[in-house]
């Protein structure tokens, strides 16, 4: 099972910023120590400026390559759009982009950024600069190496700049599972939105994923999954309103994969949102997204 990773993907912020971007890092070194990339991870090349008009509008794409993002966007972004950022940016979208590709030839892959899905065509939010799954899918689809995919969006906050990206694109279709108090306070429709209630559990969230995840792969016959499996739905994340636990969010991951791999579509995994304060226990987190696809190709694991 093929894992993407790219150095740049861990950012240098000020201290004391408050994303945990230190969790990427952490996270390929746990995903090494648990055997789950004997040959190594894949190295993408970063996203340039043709490949992410793909989604977004080139006058956002050109301020953001050169630094010169209005002061306004930056706010709202909550990064400072510096080079190291930037760079992390490119790099996620051509992750999710390789990942994609290897997924088509060997039905499961993952990349260990990815799920910037607050960025919108025009501008970025929500610590998204640039939207790597929108990108990857319009870009496969405009090459003619898919026609359909089905974006499965498990991050606790509503996938607003998907949803913007892939609106002119109804063969790209977005299902966003939410919670609906939750960021951002102005959502833009998803092809399908599940906005769930404060507290919601591992048996409530269960219930949503069977009547949704597999009765739209039916219905749909997508020839890709992109899975966005954000880690703050857990009952602990700072900025998630859901009550999930570890072994919840593990289900999930194992659900997800395992439907679509029932069905023979591929399957490419993203890691989206997780806010634990915690930085190991955050980067756990986020591998059990590998876990589940390594159970699924039966990779052994440690």
């Amino acid at each position: 099972m093929p894992i993407v990773f790219h150095p740049a993907y861990e950012a240098t912020l000020p201290e004391g910023h408050r994303f945990p971007m230190r969790k990427y890092g952490r996270l390929a070194e746990i995903l090494l120590a648990r055997g789950l990339v004997p040959d190594g991870f894949v190295r993408p090349e970063p996203a340039g400026a043709d490949l992410l008009t793909a989604a977004h509008d080139r006058a956002y794409v050109e301020a953001v390559l050169a630094l010169d993002v209005p002061r306004a966007i930056e706010r709202e972004i909550g990064l400072p759009v510096g080079a190291s950022v930037v760079a992390r940016s490119c790099a996620s979208v051509g992750g999710t982009l390789a990942a994609a590709r290897l997924a088509l030839a060997h039905g499961l892959a993952g990349s260990t950024a990815g799920g910037s899905h607050h960025a919108r065509r025009a501008t970025g939010a929500g610590f998204c600069i640039f939207n790597d799954v929108a990108v990857a899918a319009r870009t496969l689809q405009a090459e003619g190496t898919i026609a359909r995919a089905l974006v499965v969006d498990c991050d606790v906050h509503q996938g607003d700049g998907t949803a913007d990206c892939l609106s002119v694109t109804p063969d790209l279709f977005t299902l966003s599972i939410h919670a609906e108090k939750n960021y951002p306070a102005r959502k833009i429709p998803s092809d399908r939105d599940v906005g769930l209630p404060d507290g919601v559990d591992d048996a409530g969230y269960h219930a949503v994923l069977e009547a949704h995840v597999g009765p739209l792969l039916d219905a749909l016959a997508p020839d890709i999954v992109f899975y966005n499996a954000g880690v703050d739905p857990h009952g602990d994340d700072r900025l998630g309103r859901l009550d999930l636990t570890d072994a919840g969010l593990l289900a999930r991951d194992r659900f997800v994969v395992g439907e679509a791999r029932r069905r023979g579509v591929p399957l490419v995994g993203v890691i989206g949102g997780g806010y634990a304060t915690d930085i190991d226990t955050l980067a756990g987190r986020h591998a059990l997204l590998f876990v589940a696809m390594a159970e699924a190709a039966g990779a052994p694991l440690r």
